[in-house]
C-alpha cells in the first residue's frame, strides 16, 4: 500500500517541460545557387541565425554575400537546398505573396535607392504609405524615427541636399520605420568615409539593441573586428568562418561608447 501511494504521488508530480527550442530568424540548409552562365553564388551552404542577433557576412567579391541576400529577399530562387525565414520556406511563398513577405523585412542598399523628388519625411512615409498605414500612423511614426536616426533636422530636405552618410540614414530609417523583426544591410558603408561609416554602424547597433535581428554584408574588415559581433565568412558561396560574437571588457557598450571604441581602434 505504502509503495503504491508513493507511486501515486509521483504520478501525480508536475512534469517538467523542455523548453522549446528556438526558430532561427533564418536558416539556409544546403543551399545552392547556379547563375546562367554557370556562375556560382552559394555552393552548399549552411547557417543558421537567432532572434535578436548583430551579424556580418563577409568575404571579397563573388564570394556568395549579396546572392544570400537576394535570396533572403526572395529576388531570386536557390536551385538546391531550402531557406527559411522565421521558420517559412520561402517556396511556399508565391509570388503575390511577396510584397507582403518583404513588408516584414527591412532592407538598406549601397547606394541607397531614395526617391529623389521627394523629401525625406516623404521618402521615409512612402514606406508606411505602401504598407496601408493611415495618416495618424504616419504622422507619429516618421517623426519618431527620424528622431531615432538623428534626421530630425533634415525632413524637409531633398537627397541631393544631404551627404552621403544623410542619404544612408535615410535609407535605414525608411527600413526600419515599420520595425521590421529582420533588417539587411548590403554593403551599407561601401560608399561613404571611415567616420561616417562608424555613425552608420551605431545606428544598426542602436536598431539591434531594440530587438532586430541585423544581417550586414560588407567588406570592411576593420569594421567588423572592431564591432565584435558574430562573423559568418563566405568563401566561392561556401561558409569557411562562423565566428561567435567576441565580450567587451565591463559589458555591451552603449551607442555612444561603441562610436568611441570605434574611433579609437580604427584611429580616426
Amino acid at each position: 500500500m505504502a509503495a503504491l501511494e508513493q507511486s501515486s504521488r509521483v504520478a501525480a508530480a508536475p512534469r517538467r517541460e523542455r523548453p522549446t527550442p528556438q526558430v532561427p530568424v533564418v536558416e539556409l540548409r544546403h543551399v545552392t545557387k547556379r547563375y546562367e552562365g554557370g556562375d556560382v553564388g552559394l555552393d552548399d551552404c549552411s547557417l543558421a541565425i537567432s532572434r535578436g542577433e548583430f551579424v556580418f557576412i563577409v568575404g571579397h567579391s563573388g564570394s556568395g554575400k549579396s546572392t544570400l541576400m537576394r535570396l533572403l529577399m526572395k529576388e531570386t530562387e536557390p536551385t538546391e537546398g531550402i531557406v527559411r525565414v522565421a521558420g517559412r520556406d520561402l517556396r511556399d511563398i508565391g509570388r503575390r505573396k511577396v510584397p507582403y513577405y518583404r513588408r516584414n523585412i527591412g532592407m538598406v542598399f549601397q547606394d541607397f535607392k531614395l526617391l529623389p523628388n521627394r523629401t525625406v519625411y516623404d521618402n521615409v512615409a512612402y514606406a508606411l504609405q505602401v504598407t496601408g498605414s493611415s495618416r495618424r500612423e504616419i504622422r507619429t511614426k516618421v517623426p519618431d524615427i527620424l528622431r531615432l536616426t538623428g534626421l530630425s533636422t533634415k525632413l524637409h530636405n531633398y537627397p541631393d541636399q544631404l551627404s552621403g552618410g544623410e542619404q544612408q540614414r535615410v535609407a535605414i530609417a525608411r527600413a526600419f520605420v515599420n520595425h521590421p523583426p529582420l533588417l539587411l544591410a548590403d554593403e551599407p558603408t561601401g560608399n561613404l568615409d571611415p567616420e561616417t561609416s562608424i555613425g552608420i554602424m551605431q545606428l544598426l547597433y542602436r536598431i539591434n539593441r531594440t530587438g532586430s535581428t541585423v544581417i550586414v554584408a560588407t567588406h570592411d574588415v576593420a569594421m567588423v573586428d572592431k564591432m565584435r559581433r558574430r562573423v559568418i565568412e563566405l568563401q566561392r558561396g561556401r561558409v569557411v568562418r562562423d565566428q561567435a560574437a567576441a565580450r567587451y571588457s565591463g559589458g555591451e557598450p552603449n551607442t555612444a561608447e561603441l562610436g568611441a571604441i570605434l574611433k579609437e581602434h580604427l584611429e580616426l
